[in-house]
């Protein structure tokens, strides 16, 4: 898949995941990686800004396997940017699948 793709859905992707519950880093990381093809390392960039945007907060949590985890909750802010972004992705879609379908005008 085109990189450049992947990297505009990443952050709908991100928030929507949160969306669903917290979560830890890996845990964002592993989900994204089972759907789209990215490296584990281009998550983390992008979990501090949109942290630094104040789209989520982060939490410790023990584990039960090792040491405490980073966990990511999102904020109102995040929940509304979240909305936003899938509406646009939804927006998007339709008017590159009436192209691809050959309904475009």
């Amino acid at each position: 898949m085109n990189t450049q793709f992947k990297k505009g859905v990443l952050e709908l992707c991100v928030l929507s995941l949160l969306k669903q519950g917290d979560k830890y880093g890996y845990e964002l990381a592993d989900s994204v990686g089972k759907k789209i093809d990215i490296s584990e390392g281009s998550i983390y960039p992008l979990l501090k800004r949109l942290r630094a945007e104040g789209y989520f907060e982060v939490y410790l949590k023990e584990s039960p396997t090792g040491p405490a985890r980073k966990y990511y909750r999102l904020t109102s802010k995040g929940v509304e940017m979240q909305a936003h972004l899938e509406g646009e992705w939804r927006e998007f879609t339709q008017s590159v699948s009436a192209f691809i379908g050959g309904d475009a005008t």
